[in-house]
């Protein structure tokens, strides 16, 4: 047994967190008392942040209590949001800040993986909500654009924009929508996205069209319309196109007022991900959106799918197009994809085949002449 794993099979309580902001999660031993945490190099816990004292606080145990004493740090010490003014009795799972810095305590009954660093839980719910609070406050979203191309020339004609981060447990859309439920802020977080998809990659040539997304929510409540009529009052001159997935698509009568509102606003309108749950054929007719987005999941494989799976993907292609919208392929990989989804008339695709999503400093820079 490593001197490391004797000292964590002896430990009882561990913070699990991340100690840097780029690092991963960890398990870190209380294995010593008083456990003094801070920037200074031969603490117990050094956290390397400009916001931790250089002694920032303690951990100490009395009679089996573990108990947290801030060292009258210049950015406090938090237990589950509430600031430390005198010494605490902390619990198992209770959620200690040292500045911004925050961590889960553990007790020993966690499972560690076999290199002593890892937790059970990779990624905290408790810290991905501390970071969420820190995305939204500073505005950390980072928009990425991929190409949506003209099938037969695969010239890009637009870009959708996906949001990215670079703080831990947040970096993907999925992640972060994750956290904003836990807090009821997925429409502000959309909302948010979409002001910064507009405010970064408006003023790029080559993104002069941009699919911008919804969350469900949004449809439930009101506000989306102003925040479309704020966008556009900042800039009037990108193309837009909303999307709407199609599982929120259910009020007819709604999408309809919706529509008007987005022409009055010169913004398309596509349905997203048509036909992943129930292909809302009636709703189609009768809202009739500029884009319909197949689902990727009819279009992986389908150049090795039987005649009749392709027959029944062509006739969905042909009703779009006869209500009046622009039919595009989601999730082409392959030539082979491409070639039927050609051939079943697709005007719209996008995929990895013409291109993965990427920061507005790659159109940028292809922008720039070189000397």
């Amino acid at each position: 047994m490593t001197a490391l794993r004797r000292e964590l099979a002896q430990s009882v309580w561990f913070l699990s967190g991340q100690v840097d902001e780029t690092g991963p999660v960890r398990c870190i031993p209380v294995h010593t008392m008083p456990f003094l945490i801070g920037r200074r190099s031969d603490l117990a816990l050094q956290l390397p942040r400009p916001t931790v004292s250089t002694v920032h606080a303690e951990l100490c145990e009395q009679g089996g209590t573990l108990i947290l004493r801030d060292l009258k740090s210049t950015n406090g010490t938090y237990v589950n949001g509430r600031r430390v003014v005198t010494d605490v009795e902390l619990a198992e799972d209770d959620l200690v800040q040292f500045a911004d810095v925050a961590f889960r305590l553990r007790r020993q009954a966690a499972r560690v993986s076999h290199n002593s660093t890892v937790c059970e839980d990779v990624v905290d719910r408790a810290i991905a909500l501390v970071q969420f609070d820190k995305l939204m406050r500073d505005r950390l979203v980072i928009p990425f654009f991929q190409p949506i191309v003209d099938m037969r020339t695969q010239t890009a004609l637009a870009h959708e924009v996906l949001g990215r981060s670079n703080l831990f447990g947040l970096e993907s859309p999925g992640a972060m929508f994750q956290a904003a439920s836990r807090l009821n802020l997925e429409v502000e977080l959309s909302r948010m996205m979409r002001w910064e998809a507009v405010a970064v990659g408006g003023s790029v040539p080559q993104l002069s069209h941009l699919y911008v997304n919804t969350h469900p929510a949004e449809l439930g409540e009101p506000g989306l319309i102003q925040s479309l009529e704020a966008i556009r009052a900042v800039n009037s001159t990108v193309a837009l196109t909303l999307e709407i997935h199609e599982s929120a698509v259910t009020n007819i009568q709604s999408m309809r007022e919706i529509r008007r509102e987005l022409t009055k606003l010169n913004i398309g309108l596509a349905f997203d991900d048509f036909g992943a749950g129930q292909a809302r054929l009636v709703e189609l007719v009768e809202v009739s959106p500029d884009v319909v987005k197949f689902d990727m999941g009819l279009i992986r494989n389908i150049d090795q799918a039987t005649s009749q799976r392709q027959q029944v993907l062509g006739m969905l292609v042909k009703m779009a197009r006869d209500v009046g919208s622009i039919a595009l392929a989601e999730g082409v990989e392959t030539v082979g994809e491409h070639q039927v989804c050609v051939e079943l008339g697709f005007e719209l695709g996008q995929g990895y085949l013409y291109g993965r999503p990427a920061p507005c400093s790659l159109y940028q820079n292809a922008l720039t002449p070189t000397t």
